[in-house]
């Protein structure tokens, strides 16, 4: 048995357009930004939706929208999402980076959120 939540919509834009996006959306949602120094690819964008992290971060690739899905056993979760037919695509720490079938990117990262509020919004996958 594990849990799983989404836990992230993150925007991401080229390096040289991260500022700008990150200003855009700040604007459009009324959200305040702020930069954790210990990771300043992201550009936080605070409260959109309560208990979501929604951030902007600057990548080099090209822009688009992935989710972040966390959980308390890794593995575990991406095992369940492969048999969904999601593929493996990279690792990069504990992250786990799959497509989606329909082409989508999404991470698969352990517990980050406050572990109350992951208790109460995890589901159970058995």
């Amino acid at each position: 048995m594990h849990r799983s939540r989404l836990y992230a919509l993150i925007v991401d834009a080229p390096h040289d357009a991260a500022a700008p996006a990150a200003a855009f959306w700040s604007a459009a949602f009324g959200a305040p930004t702020e930069v954790d120094p210990a990771e300043p690819q992201f550009t936080g964008l605070r409260d959109v939706v309560p208990g979501l992290v929604t951030a902007v971060q600057a990548v080099d690739d090209a822009p688009r929208y992935h989710l972040d899905i966390e959980t308390d056993d890794v593995a575990a979760e991406v095992d369940r999402l492969r048999r969904l037919g999601a593929t493996p695509v990279s690792r990069w720490l504990d992250c786990h980076v799959l497509r989606a079938p329909g082409g989508h990117l999404l991470c698969v990262i352990p517990v980050a959120s406050d572990p109350e509020l992951f208790a109460a919004t995890a589901r159970r996958w058995d």
